[in-house]
């Protein structure tokens, strides 16, 4: 408690500026420690003496005490009780440090006399068991890097980054590298030496900090020693990668550019990665009317027994948007949709509105900060920036601006795979999933059967994903790219339908069309997780 009165008396540089008065200077300290604690470098500067306050910048001072948080690697202050001795007071101060742990000292300060008291500053201030001419400095090391393992147990990287047998045959471990610009900053502040080796690509960059462990070394007042720690290596980390389905999705994608991902619904958990399924976004063609039926469904502007018209393609906003090969098709919601028509779901999308469009499509993890570092997010515009009916029309058929992953596609599968709860995509093994409602289990339901239909229907557009003796449920995509480029070849899908196991996405740039080069490459992959090849 402050126990003197402290008046503002005017301003300084936008602060206020405080005089304190009628005591033997604990006011003005205990303010001082007070915002010490607190962070608060602008109310400590307006307790130092004014006198030195004019060549001393508030910019110096903050600049002084962050030099001193990022050398100490800095997470918080704490202070203890005051004692006077002298005509000073002895400030015990406790400094919580990433790495060196609880550094515990004091600080001497002294105040101005006569009747406004004001702390002299120095910068033996800055931190606890500094002396006059001392600097604050540090000897870092970095423990050794945890082991990446699979789901199974089964090591897919050494300690030092090197992939083993294993993790080679994977193709996703990653390799390690030097840190730059904001990320070697981070490195440093976090108390690593700038040289130490981080992970540049595949797991060994999304999971970097849990591979990295807690850097140790020595904290320096000039030559003194004020606090030593060792480094301490992280636990051994057990991704969620089931080996059999990465070499299964690397297989299957082969030498083509594109992505696969695979999902565990009920957890979220990543099962296989291949290609750019992290961070290669790309329009998701027809896969997008997974969201887009969902939408229409929940607002009821669609039933089951609601009829389309046969057409090639539909007039919206001025701008003709085609079926796939200029096929006329149409008829009921079931038919419409295992044949993936155009001319009923662009406008469809117009009459469900940018609003409730973009709506669905944030439920189903659109525009959300990826949970996986060094995954793209799947976005599309927002509302407000789609007033052109042409342009909503184009994103309800996954076209326009809408861009995804695959691995962000295959958690669109997972959806309605676990009856419209959206998992929180992770590649740890055995964390506690995390699932927040995205749509209802009815609709759920419904989307299923539309998907059931995709893969099992007479004619419809994803028979290639069929396997006999499981019931798949998928959903193919054709993206035009624009000018003379190929389509983009996508399928999403999830399998067994009643009982799902997996969700997969997959992507082939300037692969074609979904049914024909895509669907395939999802039936091996589902083939292999669901033990049957």
């Amino acid at each position: 408690m402050i126990l003197a009165i402290a008046a503002a008396v005017g301003i300084l540089g936008g602060l206020a500026v405080l005089q304190f008065r009628g005591d033997n200077g604990r006011a003005v300290v205990e303010s001082f420690a007070h915002a010490w604690k607190r962070g608060n470098y602008p109310a400590m500067y307006v307790t130092v003496d004014p006198v030195q306050r004019r060549s001393l910048p508030l910019s110096t001072f903050t600049a002084a005490y962050r030099r001193a948080a990022t050398i100490a690697t800095a997470t918080g202050v704490s202070t203890g009780k005051l004692r006077e001795v002298g005509d000073d007071w002895i400030l015990p101060v406790r400094v919580h440090t990433r790495a060196f742990g609880i550094v515990n000292g004091t600080v001497r300060l002294r105040v101005t006399p006569g009747e406004q008291r004001y702390v002299r500053w120095s910068r033996t201030l800055t931190f606890p068991g500094l002396t006059p001419g001392a600097s604050l400095s540090r000897h870092t090391r970095a423990p050794r890097r945890a082991p990446l393992l699979a789901r199974d147990g089964r090591p897919l990287a050494s300690s030092d980054g090197v992939p083993s047998d294993l993790g080679a045959s994977t193709g996703i471990t990653g390799d390690l590298g030097q840190a730059t610009g904001a990320r070697s900053r981070a490195l440093v502040a976090a108390g690593f030496p700038a040289d130490t080796a981080v992970g540049v690509s595949g797991l060994q960059q999304a999971l970097d900090t849990r591979l990295l462990g807690q850097p140790g070394g020595t904290l320096l007042a000039g030559g003194r020693v004020l606090a030593r720690s060792r480094p301490v290596p992280a636990a051994p980390v057990r991704t969620s990668l089931d080996p059999r389905i990465q070499r299964a999705a690397q297989t299957a994608l082969g030498g083509q550019f594109g992505a696969v991902g695979v999902v565990k619904p009920s957890t979220g958990e990543v099962l296989g990665l291949a290609g750019i399924a992290l961070d290669g976004a790309q329009p998701p063609g027809s896969t997008f009317k997974i969201m887009t039926v969902t939408a229409a469904l929940e607002s009821g502007i669609v039933s089951l027994r609601s009829q389309f018209p046969v057409k090639t393609g539909a007039n919206v906003g001025g701008r003709f948007l085609a079926n796939a090969h200029d096929e006329a098709c149409g008829g009921d919601l079931t038919e419409s949709f295992s044949k993936s028509c155009n001319s009923v779901f662009a406008p469809l999308g117009v009459k469900l509105g940018a609003r409730r469009l973009v709506d669905v499509a944030q439920r189903f993890g659109f525009n959300q900060p990826p949970s996986i570092p060094g995954a793209k997010p799947d976005v599309i515009p927002p509302a407000s920036e789609m007033p052109d009916p042409a342009e909503v029309g184009a994103s309800a058929i996954g076209q326009g601006r809408v861009l995804a992953t695959a691995l962000g596609m295959a958690r669109v599968g997972a959806v309605i795979a676990t009856g419209g709860l959206r998992p929180q995509l992770t590649l740890l093994h055995g964390e506690r999933p995390r699932l927040v409602r995205a749509t209802s289990p009815k609709v759920a339901a419904l989307v299923r059967g539309l998907m059931l239909a995709v893969v099992n229907g007479e004619g419809a557009t994803g028979n290639s994903a069929a396997i006999q003796g499981q019931h798949v449920a998928g959903k193919t995509g054709t993206a035009e790219l624009g000018g003379d480029q190929p389509n983009d070849a996508w399928f999403v899908a999830f399998a067994p339908a009643s009982a799902p196991k997996l969700a997969v996405g997959v992507l082939v740039v300037n692969g074609g069309f979904g049914g024909e080069t895509a669907a395939p490459i999802a039936r091996d992959v589902l083939l292999a997780g669901l033990g049957g090849g």
